[in-house]
């Protein structure tokens, strides 16, 4: 996080403190079919897409695209390609913000992520809505498997109770208005 001039950093690498404000894409199909990823650094912690925003100023559409894009190689764009990651690809406009904000306790084991004395993190939810069998591709620093879950049995499995929250409203948010529009 940038204050004044001077760059803070956490221990970790000298990599600077992760910003408290943060993107949940609970990535399903029309199916109601939720993927879930494993994290690496906690083997059976499954969650949906998650990441913090890199710059205060980043719009908090754009930390979803990025973040899905680095986690599960789903591209969120509106270019035409027919490159071999055309597959990979859905418009922007499958991406909804969901108006949904969670205030959360960081969990003890990743504080030192964030500058001292910081506890609490605030998580936006988003969906984004994907054809099924779409590829994905993980990022292996950050995750070791995936699965496609109906969502009830999605929620089960997630160990964040701000995620598995998020997975059960699914059905409320995808009677939104025609996105063909």
């Amino acid at each position: 996080m940038s204050v004044g001039n001077v760059v803070t950093c956490s221990r970790e690498m000298n990599r600077p403190f992760k910003i408290p404000e943060s993107v949940l894409v609970v990535i399903y199909t029309e199916q109601l079919d939720v993927l879930l990823i494993e994290r690496t650094d906690k083997a059976g912690y499954w969650q949906s897409v998650t990441g913090s925003k890199d710059t205060l100023d980043e719009p908090l559409a754009e930390t979803a695209r990025r973040e899905v894009g680095e986690e599960t190689g789903i591209l969120v764009s509106d270019e035409i390609s027919v490159s071999p990651t055309a597959a990979n690809r859905v418009p922007c406009d499958h991406l909804l913000d969901w108006q949904l904000s969670n205030v959360y306790e960081i969990y003890p084991v990743w504080r030192h992520r964030y500058a001292p004395g910081v506890t609490r993190n605030t998580e936006h939810v988003f969906g984004l809505l994907v054809p099924q069998g779409i590829p994905v591709t993980l990022a292996p620093r950050e995750h070791t498997r995936y699965q496609w879950l109906p969502y009830r049995e999605a929620a089960d499995q997630c160990f964040s109770p701000s995620n598995a929250e998020a997975i059960l409203q699914l059905p409320q948010y995808i009677s939104a208005p025609d996105r063909s529009q």
